[in-house]
């Protein structure tokens, strides 16, 4: 994989790379294209998890499962038929508590969990990430992440409370992706955001994780077959910034990583995607005002394009 670099180092994910960096084949069927675990959608904010979900089958992911609050998994299996809903015990103003009977044959089926989309508790979200890590100790041995499991892609409050677990994470290291905003990188470092590429970068060194923040990617050292270790999105449009765009962005990467790349390849065209389309959309209805679903509708059509 070649690609040109700016002139900070940043490898540009240009579509010239990502044609040379191709997604794997669709498959035969749905299992071949990989199952996606979204843990989530609290009472209040059902429609982040529903988001996420349906941007990962536009990446092409074959299964999806939504976890969510109970007292809206019918609704959201509803709206979105192509999805299993799973109810997950709630408090009583409908936060999700951190009890995964419900879900635990899940776990051991998805190739990619993702957590956060639409939690709204940060105490709870951090015992759920604790409960769901204690799971992935007991099935690992204690063993490196590596070894063994889904990619885990984490995403709004699940990143603040990931940064109170770092000494914790020995099962997930090596098969994390986090997509913070910049204050978001900031709790994740416990500090201002100064240089965002050199604090992505401690970020991923940290976590032992590929990060996705502001059109930047970055991932851990000595995964140099993947690349440099920093790439610079080149595309992208500033009515991104709306309401469930990351949580368009967060699906996008589960459902690509589902289907078999790696982490940072799943980052990387995830991210291109995304931005892209942004691009479509404001070429047609205007800078602002595009709403996130209609992202993940573009998706597919982008996805085309860049496989001829």
């Amino acid at each position: 994989m070649s690609g040109r670099s700016d002139s900070g180092g940043a490898t540009l994910v240009a579509p010239s790379l990502l044609r040379e960096w191709p997604l794997p084949e669709p498959g035969a069927d749905k299992y071949s294209r990989g199952s996606v675990l979204v843990v989530g959608g609290a009472r209040a904010t059902p429609g982040a998890a529903l988001l996420a979900g349906v941007s990962a089958l536009r990446a092409g992911a074959g299964k999806l499962t939504l976890a969510v609050a109970e007292s809206v998994a019918v609704q959201l299996g509803v709206a979105l038929p192509e999805c299993g809903a799973i109810g997950l015990p709630e408090t009583p103003g409908g936060s999700v508590k951190p009890e995964l009977a419900a879900i635990d044959s899940y776990l051991d089926a998805a190739d990619t969990l993702l957590v956060g989309p639409g939690l709204d508790d940060p105490d709870l979200a951090g015992e759920l990430l604790e409960a769901l890590l204690e799971r992935g100790d007991r099935s690992s041995g204690g063993s490196d992440g590596d070894q063994g499991g889904p990619a885990v892609v984490l995403d709004a409050y699940a990143l603040g409370a990931v940064a109170q677990l770092e000494g914790r994470l020995d099962p997930w290291r090596g098969r994390l992706i986090l997509t913070p905003n910049p204050k978001e990188a900031a709790i994740l470092l416990g500090r201002d955001v100064q240089d965002l590429e050199k604090d992505l970068a401690e970020i991923s060194e940290r976590f032992s994780a590929v990060v996705s923040c502001q059109g930047l990617i970055t991932q851990p050292p000595g995964h140099a077959p993947d690349g440099p270790g920093l790439w610079k999105i080149t595309t992208g449009y500033g009515g991104l910034g709306t309401s469930g765009s990351g949580d368009v962005l967060a699906g996008a990467i589960a459902g690509l990583r589902a289907r078999g790349t790696t982490g940072a390849q799943a980052a990387c065209w995830g991210t291109h995607l995304h931005a892209a389309a942004a691009d479509r959309l404001a070429s047609r209805l205007g800078p602002l005002g595009f709403l996130a679903r209609e992202l993940a509708d573009e998706l597919p059509a982008l996805m085309l394009e860049l496989s001829v």
